[in-house]
């Protein structure tokens, strides 16, 4: 935590920032730098300084003209600010109220995104899928089965990942039953319009992408 805390202010001016910019896809000398940003190079080498120091870039000298000095990024320490790997030993199961959107999209997403095992349910289960859910997911070619809605008490077992995607759902789980994450996503059905189902799908996307890489599994430690 310290470390990503150093990486983090080091980050925090702008100039520092549009040089970590600037070395993302190459290398370049401090006075390229210098020129693409418009900043002067004594500006440039106290930058430098600073991002050197976090870890964040290194110096190599030049094996052409051996008085020119270059700047790399340090690919390690940019992945320290990724947060902590989180551990699931089971499948990751999505649930919410009813089980007619919110879980069922976040399980589809889940398992066209990972490849994953995965498993949605609620904790009052509606008979149904919600018609625009199955619309949404259509869409973007995804596929839900309009009847396979289920309640929590038959699905989630004592080693899943349980992420609670609606606010009620997160309230109401207790006893063996408890969510490891929360995700608050405001509910579709209440707005029962197409666009509502797109906002949740567009939320539940972007939660799985960032959650996805974190993520490792008991088949990736056997």
């Amino acid at each position: 935590m310290q470390r990503r805390a150093r990486i983090h202010a080091a980050l925090g001016d702008p100039a520092r920032l549009a040089i970590v910019d600037a070395l993302m896809l190459g290398d370049a000398s401090p006075g390229e730098v210098a020129h693409q940003l418009d900043l002067p190079t004594n500006l440039v080498a106290h930058h430098v300084k600073v991002l050197a120091e976090a870890g964040l870039l290194a110096r190599t000298r030049s094996e052409g003209d051996r008085r020119r000095t270059y700047l790399r990024l340090n690919p390690d320490t940019l992945a320290a600010l990724a947060p902590a790997q989180l551990r699931a030993d089971g499948r990751v199961v999505f649930v919410c109220t009813h089980n007619s959107a919110r879980s069922q999209l976040a399980a589809a997403l889940w398992r066209d995104r990972t490849g994953g095992p995965v498993a949605s349910a609620g904790t009052h289960p509606a008979a149904r899928v919600h018609p625009r859910a199955v619309k949404v997911a259509h869409r973007h070619g995804l596929t839900l089965d309009p009847t396979a809605t289920a309640h929590v008490q038959h699905v989630v077992r004592g080693d899943d990942l349980v992420i609670a995607v609606c606010d009620n759902a997160y309230e109401d789980l207790t006893g063996n039953v408890q969510p490891r994450l929360h995700w608050s996503v405001p509910d579709p059905v209440r707005v029962d319009t197409d666009a509502a189902f797109e906002a949740a799908y567009t939320d539940l996307a972007a939660r799985v992408d960032r959650l996805a890489p974190t993520l490792t599994t008991g088949a990736d430690h056997g």
